[in-house]
């Protein structure tokens, strides 16, 4: 069967029935603040939210965002907070009826099914399009690389500027946006930031978190920072900011 993509604008019926993607993500992840202001108000930006169906099976999502930049706004560049940041921005930016100027990528999930495949590039496009379609000058991607889980003690302008003998990224989610015709800008080093107390942390990870300092997550690109003295403990992530021109 071939694989469809669809705008929630399109199939809002859908929206629900993308959610079970969400399980792939590790629990802790799910904890951010800023996702919960995203994803209750999804449906605002509905032309940019799409959905891959293969025989009415959800096997694949992507999320963007319209937001706007420029000196009157002070947005000077894309923010150092990342995914957290442009979710924040997108929010003040509907709620004050601002014209966007781009769009920020958020999420693309793949089944593990239909990894490989190439569904991740039609994704991409797919936000390339529909930003393009608003007259945005730049689709924009706070990206979370695919193997640095396996690295957390490595700096990310470390693990970011690692290339292949044919100059593209050693990352395979890099990798991948770089050939869609994406640049990478610069690492954007508090992308998102998630806090909970001891009891929460370790409901998300089942580890005793009883200690202070740093513990590596399954699934964190970083460790955690524990405080056991102050009951909590904070996990910041790096990503990497990727601009595709328009």
């Amino acid at each position: 069967m071939s694989v469809e993509i669809v705008s929630l604008a399109e199939r809002p019926e859908l929206e629900s029935s993308a959610d079970v993607l969400t399980d792939l993500w590790p629990r802790f992840m799910l904890h951010d603040p800023m996702a919960a202001l995203y994803f209750a108000r999804r449906r605002d930006h509905a032309q940019h939210a799409f959905v891959a169906l293969e025989g009415g099976q959800v096997v694949g999502r992507a999320y963007s965002v319209p937001f706007a930049m420029g000196w009157l706004l002070r947005r000077h560049g894309l923010p150092p907070d990342g995914w957290d940041g442009v979710v924040q921005w997108a929010w003040l930016d509907h709620l004050a009826g601002r014209s966007p100027t781009h769009v920020s990528a958020l999420e693309i999930m793949v089944a593990p099914s239909h990894r490989g495949t190439g569904l991740a590039l039609r994704l991409v496009e797919t936000m390339k399009d529909a930003a393009r379609g608003i007259g945005a000058r730049e689709l924009v991607a706070p990206v979370r690389p695919s193997r640095k889980h396996e690295e957390p003690h490595t700096p990310m302008a470390d693990y970011a500027a690692r290339t292949r003998e044919d100059g593209l990224p050693a990352d395979p989610w890099l990798r991948l946006h770089v050939r869609a015709g994406g640049r990478i800008e610069r690492v954007c080093p508090t992308a998102m930031t998630i806090t909970g107390t001891l009891a929460q942390w370790r409901s998300w990870t089942g580890l005793p978190f009883d200690r202070s300092g740093m513990v590596v997550v399954a699934g964190a690109l970083a460790p955690v920072h524990v405080d056991v003295e102050q009951d909590h403990a904070v996990y910041v992530e790096a990503n990497v900011w990727v601009v595709h021109p328009l």
